[in-house]
């Protein structure tokens, strides 16, 4: 009997133990990480179009209907070579029309040569029958007007040829321009006309034929944000992708800064131009570009996840003015030091302390062990 008493007092005891004893808290572990040295990149990304370094607009300076077309899409040209021809019927009858008023011209001012020679003789024998008082001082005097008449008359069919001539000129002009021709060598890349078709370049020129002049330098024009233009500069350095090819990066560089803004929606972009090789032909005008302009670039700097600079352990409630990260002391508590900060990338930022070395370890994150809470209640 005393023995169950006694057991059972000890069964008390060591239940009241269980239940009245203050549990000890498990101390949080701290998430560390290493200082690394690192390579960054301040990057500026934006979309844009391939184009030809250089294209050339051809038209035609006069109206009529597509006579003949002697090159297609994707022709290789050279400079002077005929690409088409509009209907020279109408040219040709102006340049025969302006050429036979030049003859006719030239005929009319032959005549009135003649007539000029012929009453500055009449008029330089009245000149000498008046000196020896066989004619009146009347009929020299008329003899000296018709001389003199007869010489403006022949200065007006002088200006007659010239107008002739003038016409005759542009007529021919025209005819020459009934023929296009190629002012580059390159490929044609737009063809905007066909056969019978109808041109007309009364108020501005027609466009027939875009030639670029060379597809193994081609250029990327990019628009940035007025936000990001200030970070660039030419010379830099650029990679871009395209759809067509999404696991290849290809790599180019800032050519030229346009100073014309576009303004759409009080949205304010620049153009930036992007120089490339294209000595195999990859690329085609017009295809879409995702480039990465890189403003600035370090090799081998100090670093540490953004995550540390963001750190503050949980009974620290100062605030601080200064970036800065956390470490454990000799002691293991944490202690602060002060950094400046440089270039950052989407996991790690440049740091600056004579405190800080590569392989340290800093404070990223206390480790928490997360409740699980209990579902919505059922509803029958």
């Amino acid at each position: 009997m005393n023995k169950k008493i006694f057991f059972a007092i000890v069964l008390i005891v060591v239940i009241g133990l269980i239940f009245f004893i203050p549990k000890k808290k498990n101390s949080q572990p701290i998430q560390t990480a290493e200082i690394v040295k690192h390579s960054l990149s301040q990057t500026v990304e934006a979309s844009g179009t391939v184009n030809p370094v250089q294209s050339v607009n051809i038209g035609s300076q006069v109206s009529g209907r597509i006579y003949k077309l002697y090159v297609d899409y994707n022709s290789k040209v050279k400079k002077g070579q005929l690409l088409a021809e509009i209907d020279p019927a109408l040219f040709q009858a102006s340049v025969d029309k302006a050429r036979a008023d030049l003859n006719n011209a030239t005929a009319n001012y032959h005549k009135v040569l003649a007539q000029v020679n012929y009453k500055k003789a009449n008029y330089e024998r009245f000149s000498r029958l008046y000196k020896k008082h066989y004619v009146s001082k009347d009929e020299t005097e008329l003899a000296y007007s018709n001389y003199m008449a007869s010489r403006s008359e022949l200065a007006g069919t002088q200006a007659i040829i010239s107008q002739a001539k003038a016409n005759l000129e542009t007529a021919e002009t025209n005819l020459n321009y009934t023929k296009i021709i190629s002012p580059v060598d390159g490929v044609v890349v737009s063809r905007a006309v066909d056969v019978g078709q109808t041109v007309a370049a009364s108020f501005q020129t027609p466009e027939l034929f875009v030639v670029a002049e060379d597809l193994t330098k081609m250029q990327i024009e990019v628009s940035v944000s007025e936000a990001d233009i200030g970070k660039i500069h030419e010379g830099q350095k650029a990679e871009y992708t395209l759809d067509g090819y999404p696991d290849e990066t290809f790599e180019g560089y800032v050519s030229q800064i346009r100073l014309n803004p576009t303004t759409v929606s009080n949205v304010t972009t620049y153009t930036v131009i992007v120089a490339v090789n294209n000595d195999e032909e990859i690329l085609k005008p017009g295809m879409n570009a995702n480039v990465t302009i890189i403003t600035q670039n370090k090799e081998d700097v100090l670093c540490v996840p953004n995550m540390a600079l963001k750190y503050v352990p949980e009974n620290v409630t100062e605030k601080f003015h200064e970036h800065g990260v956390w470490i454990l002391n000799d002691n293991k508590k944490p202690e602060r030091i002060t950094v400046k900060i440089g270039l950052k990338d989407g996991d790690y930022t440049e740091v600056e302390s004579d405190k800080l070395k590569e392989g340290m370890k800093v404070l990223v994150a206390s480790k928490k062990t997360k409740k699980k809470q209990a579902g919505p209640p059922r509803m029958f």
